[in-house]
């Protein structure tokens, strides 16, 4: 099977890493599903296959389904043919929590996450191939240059690992950038102390302008200044925390026009 530049295919050529991937959820959350997205020629599917739990599998392309059928007969029933973005994951496994893993299509990946945590109380683990630049973004901390909207979003409900890199030269055909895999771990509580949509609105406005103090990037949320002569004001949005972010979304909340 040819990769697919439409599909952002790039298809894993090392087992052992395959291997490796699968190995890496925890299996200790309360779940008995296990949702793939994009396993394309089945590479990371046949060691899932293997685990202890019920798999599906999500893929968009036609001829990957065709081909996935053909090589594992069994989880004919178990491939859904559609486009993961669009689906709603609550119908997939009746409402049951489950584990989503996969080698992320790069050019959609972004987009997986957030769906993610519009599904968060449905998923409490995810293992996942990114882009090595995507996967660091996740997982960096206060004051890392990569720090920005996506890892405070994602750290908000969930603990997240670098697991491992993993060299361009492992697929076929090999993409231009290296490769990550990280571990998210859902958070036992998950009411985060604030307004979840405002807190939303208020990291994304603020890393928009992340080159400027929050006294300026929070105009547009409080037109008194006076109100903003606090030091955090003096900060900019990759000196915060998710705590801090939550504090900020509440003030915003108290004092906003």
């Amino acid at each position: 099977m040819k990769a697919k530049k439409s599909y952002g295919q790039h298809f894993l050529n090392q087992p052992e890493i395959a291997r490796q991937i699968a190995l890496s959820l925890s299996l200790e959350n309360a779940y008995k599903d296990i949702l793939e997205v994009g396993p394309g020629t089945g590479n990371l599917t046949k060691f899932l296959i293997e685990l202890p739990f019920n798999l599906q599998v999500v893929e968009a392309d036609r001829d990957m389904v065709f081909a996935l059928a053909s090589k594992y007969p069994d989880l004919t029933q178990s491939i859904i043919k559609e486009d993961f973005l669009k689906l709603n994951l609550k119908e997939i496994f009746d409402e049951k929590s489950f584990a989503l893993i996969g080698n992320f299509p790069y050019n959609i990946s972004s987009q997986i996450l957030f769906k993610m945590l519009d599904y968060k109380e449905l998923i409490p683990e995810m293992v996942g191939m990114f882009q090595k630049e995507v996967a660091k973004r996740v997982v960096a901390q206060p004051g890392s240059k990569t720090y920005g909207v996506i890892s405070v979003l994602i750290q908000a409900y969930y603990d997240g690992e670098y697991l491992f890199d993993v060299d361009k030269s492992c697929f076929t055909p090999p993409p231009k950038v290296q490769s990550g895999v990280i571990r998210l771990i859902r958070k036992k509580d998950l009411t985060l102390g604030c307004d979840h949509s405002l807190f939303r609105r208020v990291v994304k406005q603020t890393f928009t302008q992340r080159r400027k103090m929050l006294r300026n990037s929070l105009k547009s949320f409080i037109k008194d200044a006076s109100l903003l002569t606090d030091d955090i004001f003096q900060k900019r949005p990759e000196q915060l925390s998710v705590s801090q972010f939550v504090n900020l979304a509440n003030f915003v909340e108290q004092h906003s026009n």
